[in-house]
């Protein structure tokens, strides 16, 4: 007889966890109370949805900062040349871009989610609109799930409903207060791959100004920890975009240190070859104001912001500039600095760090060690990763090993 299996979320890990118990023939319901699978898969890698990373093992794990050792298992097993074995087996073909990211050769997250849909459809996976309420825990084993339309037993059963962010998905924590019901510890929720919120006002008054191109450094309470090349936007609140979201990943003690960052804005030129820029552009403009002499090497939002932190009277003229005023506009050209207040809201992360204590996880199987029975895949655990497509790998590997393991596992094994 087959097992019954429950997987409560419809994401990347919810839907490969009932993929992987489906083919090992168990009967298993799948429930997404969201009118389609795969929501927030669908939004990643702006639509075009980053699968994995092209890495190795090792490569993998270093790019996770959270608990990387605990997915060990996991991801050894199943890691990112799997995952793209996978995907082009359902008919995705894929593609391998910079830094590794690996995509869709159509550029449409779509295509990846409708894979996962008409592999659930071949193995009858039932799917039910239904909302988990709480899980039926009796004896320190799971018994099946009450939802918003009743109750539904089953013999092991799958959270994967990710973390907070992005409520709109429907990741609303919803997960995370059913495993502390059923006695598992939540290590706190908070934004990582977020915007930034500045100390002080200069990223406000060059709000909607995107900076292709420009290297940004991040110091920690003096120490340089990560830089990066790309793209950047200033916002209302500080700054957002591409280069910051992955720049945040790496900010992660806003409670005992200082953070601080530093737009290289022409990052193709060295000091030296930007010097003879700025003499050239000064001959040019001679008899101008200062702050009227920058337009061929700045976009216009950015210079009276920049001007000021010069120290250079905006309406100097430029034959009138020193060598230690072109000195200091060559340290703001190459080290625009910005004070960090800290992360937005969590609400607004592209990923949750925090959530299930791994140490009450095995990570062979993603089976609870305080609940025989019960599995939890992807966001919902205490592990979280750069961009680059590590996070979704997590999703596809713990949702692998949680679903193998529900189906498989026999009666009066230990969890």
């Amino acid at each position: 007889m087959s097992k019954e299996i429950i997987v409560v979320g419809g994401g990347a890990a919810g839907m490969m966890a009932a993929i992987a118990a489906g083919e090992q023939g168990a009967s298993v319901k799948l429930l997404e109370p969201n009118e389609r699978l795969g929501k927030k898969l669908n939004i990643t890698g702006k639509g075009r949805c980053n699968v994995t990373n092209h890495a190795d093992l090792e490569t993998l794990l270093a790019n996770i900062p959270r608990n990387g050792k605990f997915l060990y298992s996991a991801i050894s097993r199943f890691g990112s040349q799997d995952t793209m074995a996978f995907f082009e087996g359902l008919g995705v073909p894929l593609k391998v871009e910079r830094g590794e990211r690996v995509f869709p050769v159509s550029d449409r997250a779509f295509d990846i989610s409708a894979a996962l849909e008409r592999r659930l459809k071949a193995l009858h996976v039932t799917l039910l609109r239904e909302r988990a309420e709480s899980l039926l825990v009796e004896e320190h084993a799971v018994q099946g799930v009450k939802t918003d339309r009743g109750i539904r037993r089953a013999d092991a059963v799958i959270l994967a409903t990710g973390g907070v962010s992005y409520p709109a998905t429907g990741s609303t924590g919803e997960g995370h207060r059913m495993a502390a019901e059923a006695g598992h510890t939540i290590t706190p929720l908070q934004g990582s791959l977020v915007p930034l919120r500045e100390k002080g006002n200069l990223c406000a008054r060059m709000q909607g100004l995107s900076l292709r191109n420009v290297r940004l450094t991040v110091f920690e309470s003096g120490k340089k920890i990560y830089t990066d090349f790309g793209e950047l936007v200033f916002t209302h609140f500080g700054l957002s975009g591409p280069l910051v979201l992955s720049a945040s990943a790496h900010m992660r003690r806003f409670d005992r240190k200082e953070y601080r960052l530093e737009i290289d804005l022409k990052p193709a030129l060295d000091e030296q070859t930007l010097d003879k820029r700025l003499l050239s552009d000064f001959e040019k403009y001679a008899n101008h104001d200062f702050c009227n002499a920058l337009d061929d090497l700045l976009p216009q939002k950015l210079i009276p912001v920049l001007v000021e932190q010069t120290g250079i009277p905006p309406h100097q003229k430029v034959h009138e500039i020193t060598r230690e005023q072109r000195r200091a506009l060559l340290q703001q050209l190459k080290h625009f600095s910005i004070a960090v207040a800290g992360p937005r809201p969590v609400t607004e992360a592209i990923v949750t760090s925090g959530g299930v204590k791994v140490s009450e996880v095995n990570p062979t199987t993603m089976e609870s060690k305080l609940v025989k029975g019960l599995y939890f895949a992807g966001e919902i655990l205490d592990t979280d990763a750069y961009t680059g497509g590590f996070n979704l790998q997590i999703a596809w590997s713990t949702g692998r090993a949680a679903g193998l393991a529900a189906a498989t596992k026999q009666e009066g094994e230990r969890p």
